[in-house]
């Protein structure tokens, strides 16, 4: 008899998990998907030939595995390389070029948009910055930078003490409060200091200087040996991240497995620790469908998950779950003749950044991504300049609210007023609204411990990916999860305690 693990989200952690049941059990996985895409948050859109990523999505990691797994499932294809090598059959360029399915190399490049200046991201003190911000400012940077050194807040509190003790109480503000809170949408002294400590705890001033000056590049892929936003390469899908996450589809309904999309799982049936049944909605037809199996892989969202419960948890749990806050995500895709705004060094040609922190304070604006950079083949007309701009909001409020075409036309306004676009350049345009994208660290954050201890306590239940554990983890750290479980799975283990340990003290994500 067929032995199925019920798998709920058809993203990144939820595929890997599918993947590795079929290659290292006789288990068939079943993934049910509430929409009618692949990939979560890193789908690829489609508009009319030009194609979006949602967040823009490096494949980077510290982990040797997730490398390996991304390449074992798109071969890597340099361009570049290709295009500068002298193969004698030029059958076999054009075959290598006309691959669809690969994987690009690509060169970082990201910087920071404030006082309408180009300023290097992770900031550098370099004399473009010093002039950028005028004498006096950079002194005071100096100063606080070593008063923090010399006189460390000893208990971080907050995301605001953790960004004064790496950078000085002038630099955070001049560039990390305003733009953090444009994101959160709270003030950085309400954030709890474990986002800091979760996303970017290996970065610093002297070490973002020691990369500045090292005369030593780093051609390895992997980089093992540079902080993660310092890396100056990635690989990335030709056709964006989406493309991974539906080539990985495919390979698991060959394998045997299935997904089911447009069903929405709203019933959980547990008995003695364990889950018995899920019942989901087909959207299309509104039936019913049950769905029974040995084991339980959840990358929903903790909230949906405990309120879908049966019998339902007590109500402290309930209370906790239904507190725990997100920040929601809208891009505008823009289609441009071309930008406004030049590269000084090569004003003819499109400025290189993949993407842009839009810190200036007049604008809504978060982040500015330019899919040409990303990769070429994301834009149908070449000649053209595909735009991402992106905003964070909370599902409901003002900026949530607004009508598409008001939203579009505001997002214009806004590029057009800090000088990055003229309106009369702008070809066409559309927008996707993304809810749940970012678990936030407040609400109740504070308390999730015990809705982890309750849901560890259901024996065949395992809590993967982003939102299935509201940790705001990198694709690669929701991969790890994923491949985690399967291992607790494979060697019948109960304890979930090494899936909660992704991303939290290992040494992959940031340090060697």
């Amino acid at each position: 008899m067929e032995k199925r693990v019920i798998i709920i989200g058809a993203g990144p952690a939820g595929l890997t998990a599918a993947y590795e049941l079929l290659k290292h059990t006789d288990l068939t996985p079943i993934i049910i998907e509430m929409t009618n895409d692949i990939g979560g948050i890193s789908k690829t859109v489609n508009y009319k030939g030009n194609r979006i990523d949602i967040g823009g999505h490096r494949f980077f990691s510290k982990s040797e595995i997730i490398m390996d797994w991304w390449q074992n499932i798109l071969p890597i294809h340099n361009e570049d390389l290709i295009n500068k090598s002298n193969f004698k059959q030029r059958k076999n360029i054009n075959e290598v070029k006309n691959r669809k399915k690969s994987l690009l190399i690509r060169i970082r490049v990201s910087r920071i948009f404030f006082l309408q200046k180009f300023f290097n991201y992770p900031i550098s003190l370099s004399i473009q910055t010093f002039s950028n911000l005028g004498i006096i400012t950079s002194i005071k940077i100096g100063f606080s930078y070593i008063y923090c050194k010399l006189f460390p807040i000893k208990n971080e509190k907050s995301l605001e003490d953790f960004f004064i003790n790496r950078f000085g109480k002038t630099l955070y503000l001049t560039f990390f409060k305003d733009y953090t809170e444009k994101v959160w949408g709270k003030p950085c002294n309400k954030i709890s200091a474990e986002w800091g400590a979760q996303r970017i705890k290996g970065v610093s001033i002297s070490k973002a200087i020691k990369h500045a000056i090292s005369s030593k590049k780093n051609n390895d892929i992997h980089q093992k040996d540079v902080e993660t936003s310092l890396i100056e390469k990635f690989l990335y899908p030709k056709l964006g991240p989406g493309q991974m996450w539906e080539e990985v589809a495919d390979q698991v309904i060959n394998m045997g497995g299935k997904v089911i999309k447009n069903t929405e799982i709203t019933k959980i049936f547990t008995e003695n620790k364990h889950i018995k049944k899920v019942i989901g909605t087909d959207k299309i037809t509104n039936l019913e469908l049950e769905f029974k199996g040995e084991y339980f892989i959840s990358t929903m969202p903790i909230k949906n998950l405990i309120n879908s419960l049966s019998p339902n948890p007590n109500i402290e749990i309930k209370e906790i779950a239904n507190e725990l806050e997100y920040r929601d995500f809208i891009t505008v895709g823009l289609l441009m003749k071309e930008l406004k705004i030049k590269d000084n060094k090569q004003p003819n040609e499109l400025i290189k950044d993949n993407w842009i922190y839009i810190q200036e304070k007049s604008v809504k604006l978060g982040r500015l991504q330019v899919f040409n950079n990303w990769s070429p083949h994301l834009v149908k007309d070449k000649k053209t300049v595909w735009l991402g701009l992106e905003y964070f909001c909370i599902e409901g409020d003002e900026l949530w609210s607004k009508s598409d075409e008001d939203f579009i036309n505001f997002a214009i306004g806004e590029l057009d007023s800090i000088n990055i676009i003229k309106k009369l350049d702008v070809l066409d345009s559309t927008i996707i609204r993304m809810p749940k994208t970012y678990p936030s660290y407040f609400g109740s954050y504070s308390k999730i411990d015990k809705v982890k201890e309750f849901t560890n306590s259901i024996e065949n239940l395992f809590l993967i990916g982003r939102n299935g554990m509201h940790k705001y983890n990198n694709q690669d750290h929701s991969m790890l999860t994923a491949i985690e479980a399967v291992k607790n799975i494979k060697n019948n283990i109960t304890t979930k305690d090494n899936i909660w340990a992704v991303n939290t003290e290992q040494e992959y994500h940031e340090k060697k």
